[in-house]
């Protein structure tokens, strides 16, 4: 028998005696309280807690910031998006290849997913005849900016702009075992983690079990404070992603409309405690320590912001102006946020070994966006790109604390610098942690009323 099976069986017996008299009668859990019920109070490694993070985001932060991100300076991002085979193997099956093989049943669920997946997962690369204009006006504007730090393939004569509200992130049919070996490639090449540690619930892993969760734990509580918190920042992006493709999932379709909606059972597959033997809230607290690292990064960068001379160019000078003026007033609240994450404990010892560290974090991070180029569905590689991008872009600030500093007030700043893609790659990547913690107060609602 399946071991999740055996101990989700193990515990309704357990529930059934309790409840049965055959033991102190304790009321069952709710369906809300078995994916939350460990996701409040203090997080580990911050002085934070859950709840001020939460009525922060959702009342002060969260509106302000979606319409800053409608606005043409944040809605469009180029990026690169032919598919390379880098750690894939993609040796089609004996038993694809056999003739009987395309008229079983199997060989048609496969085929209907592929295509599903195909048809909801492409990237609609459409831009206006006045975008593509715009375009050109803000290439040249940005080729006279001093740039450092723009990704490889951003310089192909292959990457295009891709308009991101014509491409929201959501379900898309992408799934099964090309996406697990996609996420388990980046977990075992980049977070520190030797073989013989095998993390819980994998799915391509043999022995799941307690012990395999225990050791898994007890190691990484071992290490230092920073090679944690990337474990956590890239188990916290995974979460949330999860949790876009639980709240926009595809509930219905027709020739004549898509209906897109919360999906409960899909989200508590997820990151129900019984159902992910613990996991799942640990992976919503990680959501919310990523969260809290954004924050901190974006309350730090304000002074680039800041400086007359910077713009938020497009070409429309009021529009660019008004979005300035927006941008500042959301940096502003959330450098009054009272809880931030004190990033000080980061690369505090020795000179050399935090030198080692902060270029391993890099490399790490360029590692995982090369990943993300072997992704099948384009527009989930689009928003992986995006998030990991930008998530290399809040380390990057957080690391250039004196840089920042030391910036003039106006001219270029050749020590410490953001590009229009990085600062791009970062609002959106925040403002997509920003709508998962929204989205897990609606989840917690929905969640209410089953048991």
């Amino acid at each position: 028998m399946d071991r999740g099976w055996g101990f989700l069986i193990g515990l309704l017996g357990a529930v059934w005696l309790l409840s049965s008299g055959h033991g102190e009668q304790q009321p069952p859990e709710t369906a809300a309280q078995r994916c939350f019920c460990q996701v409040s109070g203090y997080l580990d490694d911050c002085t934070c807690d859950v709840e001020t993070i939460d009525r922060f985001n959702n009342y002060r932060l969260f509106p302000r910031l979606q319409k800053l991100l409608e606005s043409d300076y944040f809605r469009y991002y180029k990026v690169f998006l032919i598919l390379i085979f880098l750690y894939m193997n993609d040796e089609v099956p004996d038993g694809i290849k056999s003739a009987s093989y395309k008229y079983s049943e199997e060989a048609n669920n496969l085929i209907e997913e592929c295509e599903q997946a195909e048809r909801l997962g492409a990237v609609d690369e459409s831009l206006s005849e006045e975008t593509q204009k715009a375009v050109l006006q803000w290439t040249k504007h940005d080729d006279s900016s001093d740039n450092f730090c723009e990704a490889d393939d951003i310089q192909s004569p292959d990457a295009e702009y891709v308009d991101l509200l014509l491409n929201p992130e959501r379900y898309t049919g992408y799934k099964g075992p090309d996406a697990w070996k996609i996420w388990n490639v980046i977990y075992e090449e980049n977070c520190f983690k030797p073989q013989t540690i095998k993390r819980p619930l994998n799915p391509l892993a043999s022995g799941q079990g307690k012990l395999l969760t225990n050791t898994f734990y007890s190691w990484l509580e071992g290490l230092c404070v920073e090679k944690r918190a990337f474990y956590r920042l890239i188990s916290g992006l995974h979460a949330s992603i999860n949790v876009h493709l639980s709240a926009r999932y595809l509930l219905q379709e027709t020739w004549l409309e898509k209906k897109w909606g919360h999906n409960i059972t899909e989200f508590q597959q997820r990151f129900d405690g019984i159902l992910t033997q613990g996991e799942g809230p640990r992976r919503l607290k990680n959501l919310y320590f990523l969260y809290l690292i954004e924050l901190r990064a974006l309350s730090k960068v304000l002074p680039f912001f800041e400086r007359p001379d910077f713009q938020l160019f497009t070409g429309n000078k009021i529009q660019d102006e008004e979005n300035k003026m927006l941008l500042l007033e959301i940096l502003h609240e959330i450098k009054s946020f009272p809880l931030h994450f004190d990033e000080n404990s980061f690369f505090a010892g020795d000179k050399k070994e935090a030198h080692k560290l902060k270029e391993d974090f890099r490399l790490h991070f360029r590692n995982i966006s090369r990943i993300m180029d072997c992704v099948g569905c384009f527009k989930c590689r689009l928003w992986g790109k995006l998030q990991t991008q930008g998530l290399g872009t809040a380390l990057k600030i957080l690391f250039s604390e004196k840089l920042i500093a030391n910036m003039p007030e106006s001219g270029p700043s050749y020590e410490f610098h953001l590009t229009r893609q990085e600062i791009v790659s970062l609002f959106n990547a925040f403002g997509r942690i920003s709508t998962s913690v929204k989205e897990l107060e609606n989840f917690r609602n929905l969640l209410q009323s089953i048991h």
